[in-house]
């Protein structure tokens, strides 16, 4: 399936709607709710078995999912402010609630995201942020030298603002 071209228009989903998706330990999408279907804009069988990132828009800072990875592959819950990109190529932000399940061993068995419509004043307080980032990913050479300035420079904006990644999520 070819990744469509940003449009640059928005969809806006019911504030009492949440996009529900469960994905394996890899990422994996294995279950996705009608509103995250209608929203995003594939059929069922179009999302069942694809990586996640097939919703990725590319304005979202690849260092945010970096971060958001390593916590949850910590056992850790995360919160995150995420655009999404439809199948036609319009925009959607949610608020992300991403958490993972444990086996009876402890072992991490898949991971479950429900998603919330964000307030419009926190959209326009993450944008100029995420485009600072993405900004600093895209003037290095390669891939890994991208997600280690991010990194570096949300970790650095993190410091400054002397406030851990869930403490600006909610700060916002």
């Amino acid at each position: 399936m070819k990744r469509p071209q940003p449009t640059g228009r928005e969809i806006v989903f019911g504030e009492e709607e949440i996009i529900v998706s469960k994905t394996d330990p890899r990422g994996v999408i294995t279950y996705a709710n009608p509103v995250f279907i209608r929203v995003a804009g594939y059929t069922e069988e179009e999302l069942l078995g694809k990586a996640h990132n097939i919703v990725r828009h590319p304005d979202m800072p690849r260092c945010v999912f970096d971060l958001m990875w390593a916590q949850l592959k910590a056992g850790r819950e995360i919160f995150a402010y995420v655009k999404n990109m439809a199948r036609n190529g319009d925009h959607y932000w949610v608020h992300a609630h991403v958490t993972p399940t444990f086996d009876e061993s402890g072992m991490i068995t898949n991971y479950h995201s429900n998603r919330r419509r964000p307030d419009r004043s926190v959209v326009t307080k993450v944008e100029p942020i995420y485009r600072r980032l993405c900004e600093e990913e895209r003037n290095q050479p390669g891939p890994r030298q991208a997600l280690e300035a991010g990194r570096g420079m949300l970790e650095s904006m993190l410091k400054n603002a002397g406030v851990t990644y869930d403490q600006l999520v909610w700060s916002l």
